[in-house]
């Protein structure tokens, strides 16, 4: 039974107006969407992001990924470490800080990533053409058409 301090309008405004649903609801299809676009390259798609910010002149610490990667410490080492058993990524301790380690990619890894990268344009493609330069209503409409929804209704 409903509240009467809670009514199902509240229920419908949120549906139709939270941003964080919508962008949660379009965050979850994008990563199925791009895990099976990877997967034959033998990446999900948390995987390829994390190698590709990898893939700079001088190997960064988990401290310099974390905040890029909208990740902590302790999700981030978890990540790396499949990364690294597949010999993907390497980690050495920092020159200049011991306490700190740097990560590289392999041999092995820039290659998976030269493997899935063409997946990953062809994606980024066909999702460009579902959107729109986005003001928060279209911001809206652009996270129900990456989800693949309709107007919400």
């Amino acid at each position: 039974m409903l509240d009467p301090d809670l009514p199902l309008s509240t229920t419908l405004e949120v549906r139709d107006r939270c941003l964080c649903l919508h962008t949660q609801r379009a965050a979850r299809e994008l990563a199925r969407l791009f895990d099976a676009a990877l997967r034959p390259a033998g990446l999900t798609n948390g995987q390829f992001s994390l190698l590709m910010a990898l893939n700079r002149p001088e190997a960064p610490r988990i401290a310099d990924l974390a905040p890029l990667l909208g990740m902590d410490r302790t999700t981030l080492t978890a990540a790396l470490k499949p990364l690294q058993r597949r010999g993907l990524v390497v980690a050495a301790p920092d020159r200049d800080d011991r306490r700190s380690r740097r990560l590289t990619l392999t041999d092995t890894g820039r290659a998976a990533l030269k493997a899935a990268l063409p997946a990953w344009r062809a994606t980024h493609d066909a999702l460009d053409a579902r959107l729109a330069l986005p003001d928060p209503a279209q911001l809206r409409h652009a996270l129900d058409a990456v989800a693949g929804r309709g107007a919400p209704g």
